[in-house]
């Protein structure tokens, strides 16, 4: 590990009020006292309690550059836990990098994406999971998703991991005193207990896993196809939803050939919204094209909206749709329910066993229930954080997963009475799958691949 110190512009490099510099290492008291100065000249930073913050100068060669707070730290009380220096300057972009090529220029290097968080993690302030925690807390676009990030970032998955991978221990150490030292520890009824704790084991790893389908919607958002013959509203049914004109609605049918895709909050919820083309038979190709496009991603989706219009009687493509969402999660939205309804909702309810709503694009009504009835077909209508964590990392349910193949590989070699030794070897390769999690057993490479994602500062 690097253990030289390392500075960055932590804040975005744009006009702002205020700006931070962020220092690293075993140097950076040295560096801070060569640029900053008090008004009185009085004590230097390196002889100042940690935790506590200065007002003063950044110089460079007696040249005031900018006016500026700092903050001081000393490990292993910090963010790195190294000495640590936060350096509050003015937020325009030429004095914030002035400041740091003073920084530079007084010892210091700059340092590469997501270093000071690695350091964090080397250090052992927190584990492989919380540190991938940080970036989807900066990255996160709903309060759900802050939520679930700020609870990762807790250690919630690393205290689950590690409760799994203590009981895998156990059991590994005690078969392997029982091999090394038969007179003394005896396995003679040892796999029943061992079973039990495997399955134990199991089941908590299967818990976490089913959670990350709700996971990635809560991370991503939930894929939300707006589907339906030409001319139902659709396009009215979206630019409600968002709140502005963001579809082209006209009274000629087919006016959306593409998808159009947005995204607004419900609830808590983070839906991504996907006009589509209307769905219809058709000759012109550029709009068969769009068709296409929309059963695409009616497919992908996480929920369909299908929307009728209820002023005019089912025809065939109304049926076929109402088809294609039989086996899928979907809402039926009856439009246009301020004019004279001709559809019967019993005809519809033979068709598919969807809940049906009437809304009118029009007017604005029934939006309100279409919000609650959509919050309510996800995570039973009300999102836990007492003690749930959601996976939202694909690295991590993938080493879930693998991790239980290995568990359910011991409970196989028990039922045909394998010799012990194998118990140790699938107990031990679940063992060090779900390190990788946390970061126990994991090599430099995905290490240094993770945090390159991170932007520089943090």
């Amino acid at each position: 590990m690097k253990t030289d110190t390392i500075a960055a512009i932590a804040t975005g490099l744009s006009n702002a009020g205020i700006s931070i510099v962020r220092i690293s290492g075993d140097q950076a008291f040295a560096v801070i006292d060569k640029i900053f100065q008090t008004k009185s000249k009085a004590k230097r930073l390196s002889e100042m309690d940690s935790h506590t913050v200065h007002y003063g100068y950044i110089v460079d060669e007696e040249e005031i550059i900018d006016e500026v707070m700092v903050i001081i730290m000393r490990a292993p009380r910090s963010y790195t836990m190294e000495d640590s220096i936060e350096i509050d300057c003015h937020g325009g972009i030429t004095v914030t990098k002035k400041v740091l090529e003073a920084v530079l220029k007084a010892g210091a290097r700059i340092a590469e994406p997501g270093e000071f968080t690695k350091r964090a993690f080397l250090n052992g302030r927190i584990d492989l999971s919380q540190a991938e925690a940080v970036i989807d807390v900066i990255h996160a676009n709903n309060e759900l998703a802050l939520k679930n990030s700020m609870k990762q970032l807790k250690g919630n998955v690393l205290h689950k991991v590690k409760d799994v991978r203590h009981s895998i221990i156990l059991d590994t150490a005690y078969i392997e005193a029982a091999l090394d030292d038969p007179e003394h520890i005896s396995l003679e009824g040892f796999s029943d207990k061992l079973r039990d704790n495997v399955i134990g084991s199991i089941k908590e790893l299967s818990e976490l896993i089913n959670t990350s389908e709700n996971g990635r919607m809560i991370k991503e958002g939930i894929r939300t196809v707006i589907l339906g013959r030409p001319n139902a509203g659709k396009s009215s049914l979206l630019n409600l939803m968002v709140g502005e004109e963001r579809a082209i609605v006209t009274e000629i049918a087919g006016t959306t050939r593409d998808t159009i895709e947005e995204t607004v909050f419900l609830n808590g919820l983070c839906l991504n919204l996907i006009d589509t083309a209307g769905i219809r038979e058709t000759s012109d190709l550029v709009e068969k094209l769009g068709v296409e496009k929309s059963l695409k991603s009616a497919k992908e989706a996480d929920l369909i909206i299908c929307v009728i219009d209820a002023s005019t009687p089912l025809n065939q493509d109304d049926k076929e749709i109402l088809e294609f969402i039989k086996d899928r999660k979907a809402i039926v939205l009856l439009n246009k329910s301020d004019l004279d309804s001709v559809i019967e909702e019993e005809k519809i309810n033979l068709l598919t066993n969807k809940p049906i709503l009437k809304i009118s694009a029009i007017d604005q009504t029934g939006i309100k229930d279409l919000e609650q009835t959509i919050t309510e077909m996800f995570f039973e209508g009300n999102i836990s954080f007492n003690d749930e964590i959601y996976i939202t990392n694909m690295r991590h349910k993938n080493a879930l997963v693998e991790a239980k193949v290995s568990l359910e590989q011991v409970i196989v070699s028990i039922e045909n009475e394998m010799p012990e030794d194998f118990f140790s070897i699938d107990l031990m390769n679940a063992y060090e799958i779900l390190g990788t999690i946390i970061g126990e057993s994991v090599d430099e490479d995905l290490v240094n691949t993770i945090f390159k994602e991170f932007c520089m500062g943090k």
